[in-house]
């Protein structure tokens, strides 16, 4: 992965695989639990950002098998992407902690009127 920040549907689906291996439609449905139903993720998004975290070897096919005549694989996070996903909560987190702090020293020390910062 690159420096920058991870993008948050990416973010979701590390996320949704940390604590068990998922098929497809259990994503979606875990995406939108994690996001308090704020993210909807579209069934091309998802196959699509499955293909690309595939090909960085942040997560792997786990099993493949066929349901009602349809195949269906299973997801799972890969070693390299629990380090990625790990990395990517601790940068948030001490960007919200920044945050906290940040407002915090506001509410003590108010701005003055036409004072620069």
């Amino acid at each position: 992965m690159t420096e920058r920040a991870m993008q948050e549907p990416t973010m979701l689906l590390l996320t949704a695989l940390a604590d068990a291996p998922r098929h497809g439609y259990a994503l979606i449905q875990e995406v939108a639990a994690i996001s308090d139903g704020r993210v909807k993720m579209r069934t091309g998004t998802l196959y699509g950002a499955l293909d690309r975290l595939l090909q960085q070897g942040l997560i792997e096919v786990a099993a493949e098998e066929v349901v009602d005549g349809r195949a269906r694989r299973t997801y799972a996070l890969t070693g390299g992407g629990r380090e990625v996903l790990a990395a990517e909560a601790q940068r948030l987190r001490a960007v919200a902690e920044e945050a906290q702090r940040r407002l915090a020293v506001a509410i003590v020390r108010p701005r003055v009127r036409g004072a620069f910062a």
